[in-house]
C-alpha cells in the first residue's frame, strides 16, 4: 500500500469518522487497483483507471468505485500530492422508483402467520417492526432492549455511526413483547435465532422473503412511502430515515408525482389526455 493511500485511509478514519465499514470498502477498492497496477495509486493516469474499471459492467458498482477513486484523489489534491486533481465521471443511472408494499399487502401477510411458536411471535413482530420503524436490517439487528425507550426507539448503530431516535407504533412494541415474553432465552440482542443466538442478515432475508416475497429493505421502503403518501415533509421523512443527504431523500417525491398525475387521470373530465 502506497503511502499517499495509507495517509486517505487515516483521513477518513479519523478526520471524516466515516464507519468501518465504509473505510474498509474505500482501502479493498483502492488496494485493489494499487495491486493490479503494482504502483501507487497516484501514479496512474486516468486511461489507466478506467481500463481497469472497465471491467465493471454494473453501473451502479462501477459507481462506487469511481467514487472511491474521486475520493483518494480529491485528498491527494487538497494535501498537495498531486499538482492535478483528477475526476472521473459517473455512470448516468436511471431513476427507478423503489420497490414497496402497500400497507394492506404487508397486513394480509402477517395474517399468514402461525403465532402459535415463539419463532412465529419472532417473524410478526420484526415484520411489524421493519415497517413501523422504517430502520435498515443492518441497524434492526443490533437492537438490545434498552434501545426500545417506551413509544420510542433508539438507534444506535446507524450507518455512517449516527444515531437518531424515531417514534414507533404501539402495536409493533406490543408484538416485540409478546415475542420476546415467549422466547425464553437470555437475549443480549432483540432478536434470536432458534438457538437464541444474534439472528443474521440471511435469516431476516428469509423471514421476509417467506410471507412477503421481499428483502427487509423493501419494508423500509414501503415505511418512507407509506409517510409520504400522507404528506409527511420530506425533511422529517429524511430524519427518520436516517439519510445524510435530502438528495438520497428525494428519489421518494417521484411516488408522490405519480399519485398526483394518477389522480387526474381518474377525476379530471380529460382524464384520457393524461394516461
Amino acid at each position: 500500500m502506497s503511502n499517499e493511500l495509507e495517509a486517505f485511509l487515516e483521513y477518513i478514519t479519523v478526520t471524516k469518522a466515516l464507519s468501518k465499514k465504509s473505510v474498509q470498502a474505500y482501502q479493498n477498492d483502492l488496494v485493489l487497483i494499487e495491486e493490479h497496477f503494482n504502483k501507487p495509486l497516484i501514479q496512474l493516469n486516468t486511461q489507466n483507471l478506467l481500463s481497469f474499471l472497465a471491467i465493471y459492467s454494473n453501473k451502479r458498482t462501477l459507481n462506487r468505485k469511481l467514487s472511491s477513486v474521486n475520493a483518494f484523489f480529491d485528498f491527494c489534491y487538497k494535501e498537495q500530492f498531486s499538482e492535478e486533481k483528477t475526476k472521473l465521471k459517473f455512470a448516468k443511472i436511471p431513476k427507478l422508483l423503489p420497490k414497496f408494499l402497500s400497507y394492506e399487502a404487508i397486513l394480509n401477510a402477517l395474517d399468514l402467520i402461525d403465532k402459535s411458536t415463539w419463532i412465529g411471535k419472532r417473524d410478526y413482530a420484526l415484520i411489524l417492526f421493519l415497517y413501523a420503524s422504517g430502520a435498515r436490517i443492518s441497524e434492526c439487528l443490533e437492537l438490545s432492549l434498552r434501545d426500545i425507550e417506551g413509544e420510542w426507539l433508539h438507534i444506535r448503530h446507524a450507518k455512517g455511526e449516527k444515531e437518531r431516535i424515531v417514534p414507533l407504533a404501539r402495536v409493533a412494541k406490543e408484538a416485540i413483547d409478546t415475542y420476546l415474553e415467549a422466547c425464553t432465552f437470555n437475549k443480549e440482542y432483540i432478536w434470536c435465532n432458534y438457538q437464541g443466538g444474534k439472528l443474521s442478515r440471511i435469516s431476516a432475508y428469509k423471514i421476509t422473503q417467506k410471507y412477503l416475497g421481499v428483502s427487509p429493505h423493501v419494508l423500509r421502503h414501503s415505511y418512507a412511502t407509506s409517510l409520504i403518501r400522507g404528506g409527511a415533509d420530506l425533511r422529517v421523512v429524511q430524519e427518520l430515515l436516517g439519510h445524510a443527504s435530502l438528495m438520497t431523500t428525494q428519489i421518494y417525491t417521484h411516488i408522490q408525482r405519480q399519485d398526483l398525475k394518477d389522480t387526474v387521470a381518474i377525476c379530471h373530465p380529460m382524464a384520457k389526455e393524461y394516461l
